[in-house]
């Protein structure tokens, strides 16, 4: 039972992220795009983790000593729960949330919900899920070079969004910076 509700999460977890890039891109003239190529990087990081995560999974001696069982209630909690932390931060900016980089004429200062105790609680879950995605494959190497790429692809992507949140909000923007951290609370 664990093992096909884990297949359809996984096969749904695409599905929601393309979804979501056509349905939230910044529109009109209410946002301006600060992208710079951070969404195509970033996807093209995810499906090189993937395909990588897809041929690692054969390589010998590379399975985790850990019952599958096991691995598989682990991959599935930690996928739903990542997906649960990103669309509860999506939901939480609403109309300012785009899968492009884009300042809203009126953007402000988000600090409620997730936001009050991490900057990028969408991208926390989003990472959160491809560890779940990882241990799908029930192997180290395809953890590894899964996330590699997707990790560098978030970072470049952060560091494209917050230069364009430090320009456009100024000092609201960088007292909200010191007082929370990127990605998890108290650490990163």
């Amino acid at each position: 039972m664990i093992e096909r509700i884990l297949l359809i999460v996984v096969m749904l977890f695409p599905v929601s992220e393309i979804a979501l890039s056509l349905i939230k891109r910044s529109r009109g003239r209410a946002a301006k795009s600060e992208d710079r190529g951070s969404m195509r990087l970033l996807w093209l990081s995810i499906c090189l983790g993937v395909v990588l995560a897809t041929a690692a999974e054969w390589v010998p001696g590379t399975q985790l000593p850990v019952p599958l069982p096991t691995i598989r209630v682990a991959a599935l909690a930690l996928l739903v729960g990542g997906l649960v932390v990103r669309w509860t931060a999506i939901l939480t900016l609403g109309r300012l949330f785009t899968v492009d980089v884009a300042i809203h004429s009126d953007h402000d200062v988000v600090e409620h919900g997730l936001y009050r105790y991490m900057r990028h609680p969408s991208y926390t879950g989003l990472l959160i899920a491809f560890v779940g995605l990882g241990l799908f494959f029930a192997d180290w190497l395809s953890i590894v070079v899964l996330l590699v790429p997707i990790i560098l692809g978030v970072l470049n992507r952060v560091v494209k969004e917050e230069r364009a949140l430090l320009e456009s909000l100024g000092p609201a923007y960088a007292a909200y910076c010191a007082r929370t951290r990127r990605f998890v609370p108290g650490l990163l």
